[in-house]
């Protein structure tokens, strides 16, 4: 009996998904922050911040609310399709 293993390509992988997470990375440099100062102003743990950034946990919109403004960025900043003209 063959067994194999079906995995389904998850929106994390997606081109606009990959997108937002190099905005994300991108407007925590932007705004001087290290992954630590991040956590600690968000409440949370460094390694949250290292696996928001990485795809490896996925941001709900809550989540991405709460960086845009830490950032002071707005939501469009992180999203394909939205730069300002």
């Amino acid at each position: 009996m063959e067994h194999r293993t079906h995995r389904r390509r998850g929106a994390v992988h997606t081109a606009e998904y990959q997108y937002l997470l190099e905005r994300l990375r991108e407007a925590r440099r932007q705004a001087g922050l290290t992954q630590v100062q991040v956590a600690k102003a968000l409440g949370r743990r460094q390694s949250f911040v290292t696996k928001c950034e990485l795809g490896e946990r996925r941001l709900d919109p809550v989540d991405l609310q709460r960086f845009a403004r830490l950032y002071h960025k707005p939501i469009s900043f992180f999203l394909p399709g939205t730069r300002k003209r």
